[in-house]
């Protein structure tokens, strides 16, 4: 599964999850830390990639434009990194699900 984590996430989150989402990118790592939303979006939809944000800002994107990209957003509020890769992790056969089906553009992760 090809996720991109956005900004604020740790990148760390990639090495940590290697074995469930190997194919996963961070926005620092790619050079579009600090990049806007809509090039970040832009960016995933072209590449392939399902956002990650901790922000409802992906997720009010899909509403608006649907997918390509999908997204995931963790609503979890100031939690661990421990944390959130846990959630994606006790969570991955519902991301897969999310990339899966044709007719959901987003995966609310609490």
């Amino acid at each position: 599964m090809k996720l991109l984590f956005d900004e604020n996430l740790s990148p760390r989150l990639i090495a940590s999850l290697a074995d469930v989402f190997s194919a996963s990118a961070h926005v620092d790592r790619i050079g579009l830390g600090g990049a806007s939303d809509t090039d970040v979006w832009e960016y995933a939809r072209q590449q392939g990639y399902t956002l990650v944000s901790k922000d409802s800002d992906f997720h009010e994107k899909s509403l608006l434009h649907g997918y390509p990209p999908k997204v995931v957003w963790i609503k979890c509020g100031n939690c661990t990194n421990k944390q959130i890769e846990l959630i994606l992790r006790n969570k991955a056969a519902h991301i897969k699900s999310l990339l899966n089906d044709p007719d959901v553009a987003y995966l609310i992760l609490i």
